[in-house]
């Protein structure tokens, strides 16, 4: 996609927050959950594999034969560049009653079910532009997706007084469910009122095909399956590319463990602890934004209908 090429980079691009949610907690998993945790559960393997797939420069091929190596060449090169992390770039949380968990034998645990990481990428790509990762358990919903979030518009605090702070336009690639590609762009307000209004355009596999009739999207799962049969690497980690990751994860996890450092609580059914938007935007400059003006999806929706 072309017009994704000139944009893929810092100057257009603020910050990458990849986000993985869970509605369930461990369900009597927890003694095997608690000797691991989620940032060992999730982020060092599944999240971080998303993030070197966004950050990757072109791979040489990307399909055929001899792609698997050039995919992963690639990939290495950004866990190189990336820097070790430290305390100050996560914040851990854990929900209230994990426990409780009848299979967890230290009831103290500070075992986190909650992450939010901040990892710095030392290219000229990607120099400056702060990737975030968010894993959780036991929160509002069933969700993982990667949300690039592009600069602000110049000036608009100038044409807008009354919005100093418009929201910034989104690219959001949602994995699951339903897999989606949607872009967050500011459109003038219904009616009579010239103010703008953040709205979303979306391309959904399960609107624009018909996966019951006439198309097929297995999950993860299947397709790692026939990758397998077939004797395609390019999904499958090399050595040196999990022997770096652990490079990058393995002074912070000793660090939490070794100094005992206990998560933040929060409730089941959250959007994870009260304090992981403050620390998002502290190192990002995001500010969370939970939609469009009440009513006005609906209003567009309904002129939509009204036009057919």
């Amino acid at each position: 996609n072309a017009w994704l090429e000139w944009m893929w980079n810092r100057n257009a691009i603020k910050a990458v927050i990849l986000t993985f949610k869970e509605p369930f907690g461990t369900e009597g998993r927890g003694g095997y959950f608690d000797q691991y945790g989620i940032i060992r559960d999730i982020m060092q393997n599944h999240l971080l594999q998303v993030l070197t797939l966004l950050a990757m420069e072109p791979p040489i091929e990307a399909d055929g034969p001899t792609a698997a190596d050039h995919v992963r060449d690639a990939k290495v090169q950004v866990l190189r560049a990336m820097s070790t992390l430290t305390l100050d770039d996560c914040l851990l949380g854990q929900y209230r009653g994990y426990a409780a968990d009848e299979t967890i034998t230290n009831k103290q645990t500070n075992t986190p079910t909650y992450a939010a990481i901040h990892c710095k990428i030392n290219t000229p790509r990607w120099s400056g532009v702060p990737f975030i990762m968010k894993a959780g358990k036991a929160l509002n919903e069933r969700k993982c997706e990667a949300r690039i979030i592009l600069r602000d518009a110049p000036g608009s605090s100038f044409l807008f007084p009354s919005r100093p702070q418009l929201p910034p336009n989104e690219i959001v690639l949602r994995l699951q469910p339903n897999p989606t590609v949607y872009i967050k762009t500011n459109i003038k307000h219904p009616g009579f009122d010239s103010q703008p209004v953040q709205s979303s355009m979306d391309m959904s596999y399960s609107s624009k095909f018909d996966m019951a009739k006439d198309y097929n999207n297995p999950d993860a799962y299947t397709r790692l399956l026939l990758d397998v049969m077939r004797g395609r690497q390019a999904s499958f980690v090399r050595d040196d590319e999990l022997r770096r990751s652990w490079e990058i994860f393995t002074p912070l996890l000793h660090k939490i463990e070794n100094e005992d450092i206990m998560p933040v609580l929060y409730e089941q059914d959250s959007r994870g602890p009260a304090v992981a938007d403050d620390f998002v935007e502290e190192k990002t400059g995001y500010v969370h934004n939970p939609g469009s003006l009440p009513g006005v999806e609906k209003h567009l929706q309904n002129i939509q209908l009204s036009a057919l």
